[in-house]
């Protein structure tokens, strides 16, 4: 009986560079992001947090206020902070129904939507309550 082969696997393209490049700072500008966080005395309790609704940058508490924050990697802090989009805003405010609904909190007493400006040679800009959700 013959035997039949099958056909190799097709495989994905290999990403663009400038795509890789993109993710490469996006991981460092969250790094750089969480560990301001926690020198001002902030536990990470999630680091790209994905749901079917959208993705968190950060989740992280300190005392009784939970953070959701959105981190933002740009040429200057001020590109960095015109880079939030609605569409993210919205994306992330459902992410986080989500989380909270899966991990209920009852010591939580606040909680904000806030946003990291990281841009090169610059400290974080950390912007408490950078917008409300919807």
């Amino acid at each position: 009986m013959a035997r039949r082969e099958r056909p190799p696997p097709k495989l994905k393209p290999a990403p663009r560079p400038e795509r890789l490049a993109a993710f490469g700072l996006g991981l460092s500008a969250e790094s750089r992001a969480a560990a301001w966080l926690i020198a001002h005395g902030y536990r990470i309790l999630a680091r790209r947090w994905k749901s079917p609704r959208g993705e968190i940058d950060i989740i992280a508490a300190r005392r009784t206020t939970l953070i959701f924050v959105e981190v933002k990697a740009r040429a200057t802090l001020d590109d960095a902070a015109e880079a939030v989009t609605e569409r993210q805003k919205q994306r992330i405010a459902a992410a986080a129904e989500i989380w909270l609904a899966d991990n209920p909190m009852p010591a939580i007493r606040d909680m904000r939507f806030d946003a990291i400006l990281v841009a090169p040679g610059k400290l974080p800009r950390h912007i408490p309550a950078a917008f409300e959700s919807a």
